[in-house]
């Protein structure tokens, strides 16, 4: 495949992984090549490698001489991602404290600060953004990027599971506020509270979301039902 091709087919990756986290494609929903080529404005040579990455990632399944069909990211698999962020999460957070640079810790206080704006002014999509902004410069600010590049990878699978809690009355406030928690440690240097912070942050949302049952993030929808 020659490099722009590359470049092309994880522009539709992206594009459709996305689609499929939103919720803009339904569980079994079938994928089809030609529809999804022509929307794009592309052949359809990109969109089957990209349907093939999909594969790999468990989120469509191909099934020979038939289609591709979303399996998407089911209530088990949100419930999954956060055990695994609640073991690594808060030894991360204690790497950023010590390894993230001036101009990265500046940059975390930059889209705290607009969160908190944003907050007052009632602007819930971009205070959304902003709280994925906050993660993102996190990530990249610790020492282990594999453990940086999972973590980044495990929270783009948990679009749903931040609208629904941003739905909650006072769920906004109360999330920027555990970020600006994790911040005030990191400007510190101060890896134990950094490391509490963060471990705090994700159990909080595990309990709530216990609280209400994981299969609500999916509209109701349990694992294996159609």
């Amino acid at each position: 495949m020659s490099e722009a091709n590359f470049l092309l087919g994880q522009k539709v990756f992206q594009k459709i992984r996305r689609d499929i986290i939103t919720g803009a494609y339904g569980k079994d929903e079938e994928l089809k090549e030609l529809l999804i080529a022509a929307e794009m404005g592309v052949s359809r040579t990109p969109v089957r490698e990209a349907l093939r990455q999909l594969e790999r990632e468990g989120l469509v399944a191909i099934i020979p001489n038939k289609g591709t069909y979303v399996v998407g990211i089911t209530a088990q698999d949100m419930k999954d991602i956060y055990e695994i962020r609640a073991l690594l999460e808060g030894q991360y957070a204690r790497q950023v404290a010590q390894k993230a640079s001036p101009e990265q810790i500046e940059a975390l206080e930059e889209v705290l600060y607009l969160a908190e704006y944003h907050i007052k002014k009632e602007h819930q999509k971009q205070v959304m953004e902003l709280g994925s902004k906050f993660h993102e410069i996190l990530y990249e600010a610790g020492s282990n990027r594999m453990v940086g590049r999972v973590l980044q990878n495990y929270y783009l699978y948990l679009e749903q599971v931040r609208r629904f809690l941003f739905t909650i009355p006072g769920k906004i406030e109360e999330v920027i506020g555990e970020h600006r928690q994790i911040l005030e440690a990191v400007k510190k240097r101060d890896g134990k509270k950094a490391e509490l912070a963060a471990s705090r942050h994700i159990a909080n949302v595990i309990k709530l979301i216990d609280s209400y049952g994981w299969e609500n993030i999916t509209g109701g929808q349990k694992d294996g039902e159609n």
